[in-house]
């Protein structure tokens, strides 16, 4: 009997195809089979047999294979479930963005004498209010995001707001002036929706927005006044609220941080498929209350019905697990009021003095100024874009999902390494600011701090120091993703503008002109901010080979790269100075410790002659 047996070979049924699952099987039927049958061709009924299950099996596992790629957001091809893997990596999906526009408010007001000169007069100047909307000459929509007080003055009393003359009296005195605040506007319309909820338990409850591209969340609440908070998990019990400081060094710190419960709390997620967003609230019934983090089973368990005396087993309700408080409440018996703000799109780029049109003006006067005047001056409003509006992107594309989700996939989100804090400050939403280029490098002072050096650009393409309002958000931003024995100092970079003069002798046959230009467009395109990092050296040797290696040049007699400072020229530099020549080591040149070299002006900085 044990000579019967037949020994069983491992098989693995990944990556195959229908010919070796033919060829497998029919060497299977010969060498067990061959005194049954022996007709395996194609027109056989043996090679039928085979066939067919040839065929399944290609099937199944082709099926097994792609599945098994579906489970990895590098080999997975159905949007789904790369939607699925995206959100699982921790990066939120969201619609296409929004462009923002620094947009200028202009208001005609009467003059007023003070202090023998004239000044436009506070007590008749409004304020434009958050949500005023304004157009584009192409039917873009964008709503101002602050409230314009055009009479808030300084500490000295003078008007923050800039203002020229507008009108003459006779005697050449200013009658009216023309005053101006500069305010953001992000395009997108604020909507407003309401959802009926009915008197049922249901955790976890869901609804979805009418309007595709939702940029943001702005109030949840019921008709029964409670407020809900939108969180980034469920399980976040608390939230940060933005308040007005009333103190006396409001000044510095015009905004204080208060730590507020949020029992009625929202997660909103966004379809890349359908472009809706969907608002989950949490678990729990606002009738129970519980102060325990797991329910008390004797509360949940499953009501006894028939014998009275004895039982065999104690039974759970898993549905009432559900009912805890934990994970926030869940609406019920109530009317849901949503405000959102949605639309954006590379379109909403506008460009500069496009925003002309105020479609909806929301002022508040002085309870003083007369109804004549608040016309007068309504009318009288102006707008005017300087720059283009910025920002407006189409929703990300499965691909450009897939490779954020795979930078994002092993942050965890803390700070630990220095990549780490890296990624975290250039993802910062651009609503807090945006920052151009860091460094980072250890406190010499203290081994458990780190230095971070930031730089911002301005307008023109310029680096600039960062604004105080921008690293206080990028503190707050920061410290949710810092460990708790971290430190991270933020300090302002220093910008070391550079010239470069070189000198070359030229082929006789070559155009002098023309091999300079040459050269310079080189140098630009090499010196170029974009491609530099703080802390980063300049390879001298490289630019040599930039000059040497373009067509015409025989040799290269001149070469210095020199430091620039103060205003020549009526070019303005940066007040940084050091020695070259100390900081010069093996043809590399070193910025001193948390320095950046800049080639400010390029056509003025980058000179060179031919021989």
């Amino acid at each position: 009997m044990a000579s019967k047996i037949k020994s069983v070979r491992p098989r693995s049924y990944l990556n195959r195809d229908f010919d070796s699952f033919r060829a497998e099987l029919v060497e299977y039927a010969r060498t067990y089979f061959s005194d049954k049958i022996t007709d395996f061709s194609e027109n056989g009924m043996g090679g039928l047999f085979v066939e067919m299950a040839a065929y399944v099996g290609d099937v199944m596992s082709y099926y097994l294979d792609h599945q098994f790629n579906e489970l990895d957001i590098q080999t997975a091809v159905e949007p789904g479930n790369i939607e699925r893997l995206v959100r699982m990596s921790g990066v939120k999906i969201q619609g296409a963005a929004p462009a923002t526009a620094s947009v200028d408010f202009y208001i005609e007001v009467d003059s007023t004498l003070k202090n023998t000169s004239y000044i436009p007069d506070v007590t008749k100047m409004p304020i434009i209010k958050m949500g005023t909307l304004v157009s584009s000459k192409n039917g873009v929509k964008f709503e101002l995001l602050e409230d314009l007080n055009f009479a808030k003055t300084d500490s000295q009393g003078n008007v923050i707001a800039s203002y020229e003359t507008r009108t003459s009296d006779t005697s050449g005195n200013p009658s009216t002036f023309s005053v101006k605040l500069t305010g953001v506007c992000q395009s997108g319309i604020t909507s407003a929706e309401s959802f009926i909820v009915p008197d049922t338990v249901q955790p976890f409850r869901t609804i979805t927005l009418g309007s595709p591209n939702v940029v943001e969340i702005i109030h949840v609440s019921d008709s029964d006044g409670n407020t809900y908070y939108q969180v980034d998990a469920l399980t976040q019990d608390v939230v940060y609220k933005r308040v007005v400081n009333i103190d006396e060094d409001s000044d510095l710190v015009p905004e204080n941080i208060e730590l507020i419960p949020a029992p009625y709390r929202f997660i909103s997620t966004t379809s890349r498929q359908t472009g809706m967003t969907t608002l989950r609230f949490g678990g729990g019934s606002a009738d129970t209350f519980d102060n325990d983090i797991i329910p008390d089973p004797s509360e949940v368990s499953l009501p006894l019905y028939g014998s009275k005396m004895t039982f065999s087993r104690f039974t759970i309700d898993p549905n009432s697990l559900l009912e805890t408080r934990t994970l926030g409440i869940s609406p019920r018996n109530t009317t849901i009021a949503v405000r959102y703000r949605a639309g954006g799109g590379i379109s909403h780029n506008v460009s500069a003095n496009q925003i002309a049109t105020v479609s909806t003006l929301l002022t508040e006067f002085s309870s003083t100024t007369s109804a004549s005047i608040v016309t007068s001056i309504r009318a009288s409003v102006e707008i005017d874009n300087p720059l283009p509006a910025s920002g407006g992107e189409a929703a990300m594309t499965l691909n450009e999902l897939r490779a954020t989700a795979l930078a994002f996939r092993n942050s965890q989100s803390r700070i630990v390494t220095k990549e780490d804090l890296v990624a975290r400050i250039y993802t910062m939403p651009s609503n807090f600011g945006r920052v151009f280029r860091i460094g980072i490098r250890t406190n010499p002072n203290n081994p458990l701090s780190t230095e971070l050096a930031i730089l911002s650009r301005s307008s023109d393409g310029k680096l600039i120091i960062s604004p105080d309002s921008l690293k206080e958000n990028l503190r707050l931003y920061v410290n949710q993703f810092r460990l708790i024995s971290d430190a991270i100092d933020i300090i302002d970079a220093q910008v070391f503008n550079v010239k470069i003069e070189y000198g070359v002798v030229v082929d006789t046959v070559a155009n002098k002109n023309l091999t300079i230009q040459n050269i310079n467009s080189s140098l630009k395109e090499y010196m170029a901010i974009e491609n530099f990092q703080i802390d980063q050296p300049i390879m001298t040797s490289d630019l040599i080979n930039l000059i040497i290696n373009t067509d015409g040049v025989l040799s290269l007699v001149d070469f210095s790269v020199l430091n620039l400072v103060g205003d020549m020229d009526g070019r303005t530099y940066n007040t940084n100075s050091f020695s070259i020549a100390s900081n010069t080591d093996r043809g590399m040149i070193y910025a001193p410790a948390g320095g950046i070299f800049e080639v400010k002006y390029p056509d003025d900085d980058i000179i060179g002659s031919a021989r």
